[in-house]
């Protein structure tokens, strides 16, 4: 089994589209989604399942848009703050978090502050208002301006990236037919394993992801090495 699943969940406006609703519609089922394959992860053994829930670019987005996302990951938040003890889930927010609204960065706050104290094996990661690329800038400036920084080396900067502390990705899933990152993982993905599907976010489920396994599982990884 894969120890960290990393999920592009992409498709939410193309699942209405076809069905005639308006795109906001599609993210609401897909945060939907998103509580049924967190469960799913962790039912299955999984250690760590990280999603990409906003990058950096989709504030270029509609103002509808983008105001439905954010107060769905404000109700997706409230509800962890009464549950994530009983759920045993131990989540963190990777991203810039300084972009986004007062009331959000209190939220998540208070959510990490209460998966501080919970003993669980399972991690899920949200990733909001992300880049690769930035991630990557941040970290390179947090390096630059630690008075103690060390010699640089890969191990050494991974420390100053959002995800220090959290392993890389075996398998990164992108469903809905795109065959991109995105701008997601760059770092952490260097030797993940891809699947890619046509499934449209909303439609992802169980069996969806155990496919996603069961190829990761044929792959053979070599890390670079030869056998």
């Amino acid at each position: 089994m894969p120890r960290h699943i990393a999920i592009v969940m992409d498709g939410n406006g193309r699942w209405a589209k076809k069905r005639g609703l308006p795109r906001t519609a599609g993210h609401a089922v897909g945060a939907e989604t998103f509580r049924k394959i967190a469960y799913a992860c962790r039912d299955m053994g999984i250690e760590y399942l990280t999603v990409y829930a906003f990058s950096t670019e989709n504030w270029k987005r509609s103002r509808d848009e983008v105001n439905t996302i954010m107060e769905l990951l404000k109700k997706y938040l409230n509800e962890l703050v009464d549950t994530l003890v009983e759920k045993g889930v131990h989540v963190k927010v990777l991203g810039d978090k300084s972009g986004l609204s007062p009331e959000l960065q209190e939220l998540i706050r208070k959510v990490e502050a209460i998966s501080d104290t919970i003993d669980s094996p399972y991690h899920a990661n949200i990733c909001i208002n992300y880049g690769g690329r930035d991630e990557i800038i941040k970290a390179a400036q947090k390096w630059a301006e630690d008075p103690e920084r060390p010699p640089l080396t890969e191990e050494s900067f991974s420390h100053y990236l959002y995800s220090d502390g959290i392993p890389d990705p075996d398998l990164v899933i992108r469903p809905s037919g795109e065959q991109r990152l995105s701008n997601f993982l760059l770092w952490q993905s260097a030797y993940s394993e891809f699947y890619f599907t046509d499934t449209l976010w909303p439609d992802f489920d169980e069996n969806t992801l155990r496919e996603a396994i069961k190829a990761y599982q044929r792959r053979d990884r070599r890390f670079g090495g030869a056998k």
